[in-house]
């Protein structure tokens, strides 16, 4: 067969990805992938180029959250496969869907450790990092290992996926004869699963049992697209609900129903918790007392029966896909015509007015301080989401993350996207120009000070593209704040630069720059920045004393006697 009508690898790789409906890629190249990026655009594939791997990666990964299709990611061997490993573990941690592809050295130099340019064994590095790694040895295995693959990535609870490059298997030409099975489409590579009718009955019985049942929902709620279901259970049982971070959005916040203003009482008095999605792990203080009401009982709906009884006995274990057990759950509860307690509602109702009273003292007093803080800084953007829902909002930091979950009112689901059950600082950049190229709507990325310092050189990227991002960064000079320093003869651990001009980097790229120092002016300059539809910095200075130590997860930093 002439040499033209034979296939290399990286042909082969794009086609199978296309087949299956996979056009966008984010990455950064070099030796030995960048031709294949380069073909990848030849033959109709979006290729978005970054300045370090592990945004990419990111990028890649909150994709597969918002489309339920595997993100795809492309890094270089050894270095850039390890800068990107970081974000595949954070993809699986998160069950985010996520194809990160590496070139990588040939197999028989590493296995003989004779040395090579980058060399690593990638594969096997990145076994304990990810759902399943994958290493293509021939270039005819391509349609099978894409296959492989996606079905991993998105089947059960979803996850991350590592493909590894030999650069030979790239460059390596086949006649598409030869390409055993062929390449194709995958039939339902995410098959429903429904729950057993014993699970289904069990689940309801606990719950019509219960004075005080409280729906926690998580991000695995949001990922499943779940929204309709939920809303109808809560509408049908007036079961009163509490959103984790990125589940906020599944039913809109402050819906009559919503008990996030009073979460703390919502938690500790609860006998019936309905996990829907969500995790007992530190971001729910494992479902201990005295956070939870030692007493409480657990009905848990997840797709993976491992999460059952990870910290707590679950007296009612739901597997399935969640779409299929809350359409029975429901069912089942109507057929025993549950109500939720008014007196459990009411309770609930006087303590979350009273709190939301306090925030809006809070909100009102901070527009007339001399001194710009945090409720300043985000009463504006609480207000620009209230009109604009549709707006996507990339938040992290500690501070920054911990005030804006409280006070930023989702409507939408999907439209909150944060750091998630790592907490890992860094994604905030890479997120927000996924959410910008996956949904073609404005993104409003809210950075602290410290967490921008981890990814902003993705401002260029945000640039180039010409991305509708607007990034806020609120700087209070630290790491938590800018007032931390323990000798004289140097600066404290926290400390960072208050005086700090971040806005100049969008500057040098051609976008377009704030520096903000009053509440006034936040509120002028973010309408005005969102409206250009185009890539914004807003840098706001703010009191370096405003911030908590460790935001709201304090009790985990350990302290010690700290003597000069």
């Amino acid at each position: 067969m002439a040499e033209n009508e034979m296939k290399s690898g990286a042909e082969l790789l794009i086609d199978a990805l296309q087949t299956n409906g996979l056009e966008n890629m984010y990455g950064l190249v070099g030796i030995p992938v960048t031709d294949f990026a380069r073909l990848a655009q030849l033959k109709g594939m979006k290729y978005f180029g970054f300045r370090r791997e592990d945004a990419a990666v990111d990028a890649a990964a909150i994709a597969g959250y918002l489309t339920q299709k595997p993100g795809v990611a492309l890094t270089v061997s050894a270095p850039g496969f390890l800068n990107g490993l970081t974000a595949l573990a954070q993809a699986t941690k998160n069950c985010f869907p996520l194809i990160m592809i590496s070139g990588s050295s040939e197999r028989h130099i590493i296995d003989l450790d004779q040395g090579d340019y980058e060399g690593l064994d990638q594969y096997n590095v990145a076994k304990p990092f990810c759902k399943k790694a994958y290493r293509v040895d021939r270039a005819e295995d391509m349609g099978l290992a894409v296959a492989r693959a996606i079905r991993t990535a998105v089947s059960g609870r979803p996850g991350g996926v590592y493909l590894d490059l030999p650069a030979d298997t790239i460059g390596q030409l086949v006649s598409p004869d030869a390409v055993q099975p062929a390449i194709y489409p995958l039939v339902d590579p995410d098959p429903a699963q429904l729950p057993s009718s014993n699970a289904i009955t069990r689940a309801v019985d606990v719950i019509k049992g219960a004075k005080k049942p409280l729906l926690i929902l998580g991000k695995g709620a949001a990922y499943a697209q779940a929204e309709k279901q939920l809303q109808a259970l809560v509408q049908q049982t007036d079961l009163p609900f509490l959103p984790m971070s990125m589940a906020k959005g599944l039913i809109p916040d402050g819906e009559a129903h919503s008990a996030a203003a009073a979460r703390s009482l919502a938690l500790k008095e609860a006998d019936v918790v309905i996990l829907v999605g969500a995790r007992l792990n530190w971001m729910l203080s494992h479902g201990a007392a005295p956070t939870f009401n030692a007493d409480a009982k657990f009905v848990q709906l997840d797709i993976c029966a491992d999460e059952f009884d990870s910290n707590q006995p679950i007296a009612a274990p739901v597997q399935g896909d969640l779409i299929s057990s809350l359409e029975l759950i429901l069912s089942g509860l109507q057929a025993t015509n549950f109500k939720t307690d008014a007196a459990w509602l009411t309770e609930l109702n006087i303590k979350k007015n009273a709190n939301i009273e306090k925030m809006a003292k809070r909100v009102a007093d901070a527009k007339v301080n001399d001194k710009l803080g945090y409720y300043g800084v985000l009463a504006p953007i609480n207000e620009y989401f209230a009109a604009h829902p549709e707006t996507y909002l990339v938040s992290e930091g500690a501070n920054t993350l911990d005030i804006g979950r409280n006070m930023i009112d989702m409507k939408l689901p999907r439209h909150r996207l944060d750091t998630g059950t790592w907490g890992v600082m860094g994604i905030g950049l890479g997120y927000a120009i996924a959410a910008a190229v996956e949904t073609g709507q404005p993104v409003v990325a809210l950075e602290g000070d410290s967490a921008f310092g981890f990814d902003g050189m993705e401002m260029e990227t945000i640039c180039r593209y010409q991305l509708p991002v607007t990034v806020v960064v609120v700087n209070n000079g630290g790491i938590y704040n800018g007032t931390d320093r323990q000798v004289a003869d140097q600066p404290g651990p926290t400390m960072l630069d208050a005086k700090a001009h971040y806005e100049k980097i969008a500057e040098a790229f051609g976008g377009d720059s704030y520096f903000v120092t009053t509440a006034d002016e936040m509120e002028r300059i973010f309408n005005q920045a969102m409206a250009s539809g185009r890539p914004n910095l807003i840098n706001v200075a703010i009191d370096p004393a405003m911030g908590k130590e460790s935001g709201h997860i304090g009790n985990l930093n350990p302290k010690l006697a700290l003597k000069k």
